[in-house]
């Protein structure tokens, strides 16, 4: 019979001793364990939702947003997706010519742009790798459902999202890249 190797406990008790060291730092800022009373009011500042709100940081991640118009239905960021949690469809269809006389022109319209936020890890590179500007983050954060199936977001739901689509924050001095606008 195979033997099981000891367990690591100095590991373990190093573990616990810096667990207890940031909690009384945490219960007792400033005075150390000398006091018994605690004074977590002076402590951890703990942001009691859903009673109060938190406004999320500058260009947080909460949910993506869709510009529909600006979708050309390269299917890049379902590509690009780990998750595969975007889905896409959409048809070929005619357009007038740009000058009169020119040929017309055939464009990707969008049918179906869905996102399925059970599968999503939000990591972005749906929004990084769009080259027509189409998804951008929006800050919002307050979207569960009480239905697994009630996360998986269409077109319609995305666009709604844009509103909150903060403005892209000016590049440091120097910096030649081109300036984003997010389009209204």
């Amino acid at each position: 019979m195979a033997k099981l190797p000891a367990p690591k406990v100095p590991g373990l008790v190093k573990g616990l001793g810096v667990t207890f060291k940031t909690m009384t730092r945490t219960m007792f800022p400033s005075r150390g364990v000398r006091t018994l009373i605690p004074a977590p009011s002076q402590g951890a500042a703990t942001v009691q939702y859903p009673h109060e709100k938190e406004t999320p940081t500058a260009r947080a991640r909460g949910v993506i947003a869709l510009k529909e118009d600006n979708c050309t239905v390269c299917m890049l960021c379902a590509r690009s997706c780990p998750d595969w949690c975007i889905y896409i469809e959409g048809h070929k269809d005619t357009a007038p010519p740009r000058r009169p006389g020119g040929k017309p022109r055939t464009v990707n319209k969008l049918d179906r742009f869905d996102i399925d936020y059970a599968l999503c890890m939000y990591c972005g590179i749906c929004v990084e790798v769009c080259p027509f500007d189409a998804l951008f983050w929006s800050p919002e954060y307050e979207y569960s459902e009480l239905r697994l199936a009630d996360l998986l977001h269409d077109k319609d739901r995305l666009g709604e999202w844009m509103q909150a689509v903060p403005d892209f924050e000016p590049y440091e001095a120097g910096s030649e890249q081109k300036v984003r606008k997010v389009p209204r």
